[in-house]
């Protein structure tokens, strides 16, 4: 008896074990940020932390400039570690930490070298490439903006039941209420929370904490829904279904509100005094946030609608400038319908759709406000930008944001059918 019990016991215990093999999962990563409400006492210990902390990142950044680019954590902790401590004062968390931060930014900006090569043309005319190292700094990288970095549970937690926030100064603990909407969803163990900044923005004290979760990942076999999005001016989105199904997204609201916004940003650029300018960013700071706010409920919207197992598939605007797009020169010098912070939407949306099981494909945007959705054929002249309306000779007709739409969707069915490259080549057809 006990015997047959415990084979079956074994025999779960493996069967769940291949389970969490076979699943495949990934590990998702965001930032959430917490607005901290400060007494006077608490901001100064806040400035004099944050302020020791980048001083001690330009000293760092100074030693790694001078000793060959040495980026190895180890030596740099032995060579370090106690100067930082005496000369900045900072606690033994935050001077690791501060060499972390040096290094991480090292690497960052060795890798963009190593992404944007020096071209020149040789003596026959031939262009060459020269692979950009770190030698090619020709001052250390400098650290302008007060911040510190902050260890989980050694420089912050949470206490009173993940109400109040404790961050580790250098004149003792601070022990303060925060404002973040939802962030209780944070503290229920599914997430790990990682190495925060304390930052100040236009005299608001903040703290970004990276929050990664395990999520299943998105597998092809499962889709339910394939939902093409055309982004664009006069409709910040349009999404097509596989069931023919279109819902638009008006951007004419966003362009009147950005257009107040410029109004107040050109009044007050005119001005010139200390204070236009610190209205002039904090009006700057309420634009970004609203924008924000505006994709973040577009994302959240198409997430909610479609479920898990779908994807959503949008067009690769690398390179693609909208103020470009056949619009007319008053547009053109339009503020309002030029800065739309697209490439956020697309990462709202990925970012929700991962957490759901879901996937986002970006597709390649040849031809794909040109081709009839109907006989196939690309015809640039098919489409008219002024009246937003597409027409093609074998008699369909259709708004242009939509069959952009359309397009996009039909190339994320090919890829789920198995082409890994979907895109549209120009064909024609006898008149």
């Amino acid at each position: 008896m006990w015997r047959n019990c415990h084979n079956i016991l074994f025999l779960m215990e493996q069967y769940n074990l291949l389970e969490r093999q076979v699943k495949k999962v990934s590990t998702l990563t965001k930032t959430v940020k917490l607005r901290i409400n400060v007494t006077p006492e608490q901001e100064t210990l806040f400035r004099q932390a944050t302020e020791q902390y980048r001083q001690a990142c330009n000293f760092v950044s100074q030693y790694i400039f001078d000793n060959a680019f040495d980026l190895a954590y180890l030596s740099l902790n032995r060579a370090l570690y106690a100067e930082i401590r005496s000369r900045f004062g900072l606690k033994s968390q935050m001077a690791q930490s501060c060499i972390k931060t040096v290094i991480a930014k090292y690497k960052t900006v060795k890798e963009q070298l190593f992404q944007n090569p020096y071209r020149y043309k040789d003596e026959n005319g031939d262009w060459k490439r020269i692979t950009k190292t770190l030698e090619w700094l020709w001052k250390p990288i400098f650290f302008g903006r007060p911040q510190a970095d902050l260890v989980r549970d050694r420089d912050y937690s949470f206490v009173d039941g993940g109400k109040t926030l404790s961050i580790n100064t250098l004149g003792g603990r601070v022990k303060r209420p925060f404002f973040s909407e939802h962030f209780a969803a944070y503290l229920d163990g599914s997430y790990v929370l990682g190495t925060a900044k304390l930052v100040e923005l236009n005299g608001l004290w903040y703290l970004h904490i990276p929050v990664t979760k395990e999520v299943e990942d998105f597998e092809k076999e499962n889709v339910r829904h394939v939902v093409g999005i055309d982004r664009g001016l006069r409709f910040l989105a349009v999404s097509y279904d596989e069931q023919g199904k279109t819902a638009f997204v008006s951007g004419k609201k966003i362009a009147t509100k950005r257009r107040k916004f410029q109004e107040v940003r050109q009044r007050l650029q005119s001005k010139g005094t200390k204070s236009a300018k610190r209205r002039l960013k904090a009006i700057s700071g309420r634009e970004n946030r609203w924008m924000s706010d505006v994709n973040h409920q577009i994302s959240k919207t198409l997430v909610r609608k479609y479920g898990e197992n779908t994807l959503f598939v949008l067009e690769d605007l690398t390179g693609v400038s909208f103020e470009e797009l056949n619009l007319s020169r008053r547009k053109k010098q339009n503020y309002a319908l030029r800065n739309w912070s697209f490439y956020q939407l697309e990462q709202f949306l990925s970012y929700k759709a991962h957490e759901n099981k879901s996937e986002v494909l970006k597709v390649s945007a040849k031809y794909t406000s040109q081709r009839c959705p109907k006989c196939g054929t690309i015809h640039k002249e098919n489409r008219d930008h002024n009246k937003h309306f597409y027409a093609c000779q074998c008699g369909y007709r259709s708004n242009d944001d939509r069959v952009g739409a359309i397009n996009i969707q039909l190339l994320g069915t090919m890829w789920v059918l198995g082409d890994n490259h979907p895109r549209y080549e120009r064909m024609t057809v006898s008149e």
